[in-house]
């Protein structure tokens, strides 16, 4: 048993018809919560998650590519899903940096995939932050959402015996939402725990 549940994700078979969690409850209950708090005339105008992007700046890459493709593999084992490696796109001389060198990773996430993270990262990774108390409710204005992490440590996916390298990443929840308001009820209908007000 122990075996099958440290399988990668990637190399697990969903079944025929699989429906994530989340996915069911935002059918079931977001859609009618947040229809009744902001009063939409139809589910159209319900925001939904349409995507999750990762993004890992990998410094040490400009030294070493082989770092680059071990971050990319572990990404790929959180997410359960190839990662890519992003590659500077100009020479900037103070960094040492020239055009194509390997600098971070990345993925995006939907459907399946996001809805699977997305749970995960609610339920399991967040809690394991030392002293969490919620996160930043800051939106960019146009109802997307960005949750800068300072450890990738914190999924249990990575194994710091075998990679002892720690390096933050930003994770970009993307919505339909047309003001900030309605991209953080939603995210926050998902599980999303932002920080109280103590007004």
């Amino acid at each position: 048993m122990a075996k099958k549940a440290n399988k990668p994700a990637e190399a697990q078979a969903l079944p025929k018809g699989y429906v994530p969690s989340l996915k069911k409850v935002y059918k079931e209950e977001i859609i009618e919560k947040l229809t009744k708090q902001f009063s939409y005339t139809t589910v159209m105008q319900v925001p939904k998650l349409v995507k999750i992007t990762i993004n890992e700046g990998i410094g040490e890459g400009t030294q070493d590519k082989k770092v680059v493709e071990e971050a990319a593999e572990e990404l790929a084992k959180i997410v359960g899903q190839k990662a890519i490696i992003t590659y500077s796109k100009k020479d900037v001389s103070n960094f040492r940096l020239r055009k194509g060198m390997p600098i971070g990773v990345k993925v995006t996430l939907r459907d399946v995939k996001m809805y699977e993270f997305l749970e995960r990262l609610v339920s399991i990774s967040l809690p394991r932050i030392r002293d969490f108390n919620g996160i930043a409710e800051k939106m960019d204005g146009r109802g997307n959402y960005t949750l800068g992490l300072k450890e990738q440590i914190i999924f249990p996916e990575v194994d710091i015996d075998k990679n002892p390298r720690i390096h933050g990443m930003e994770i970009t929840f993307v919505t339909t939402a047309k003001t900030d308001e309605e991209a953080h009820a939603l995210l926050a209908a998902f599980g999303l725990p932002f920080k109280k007000h103590n007004n």
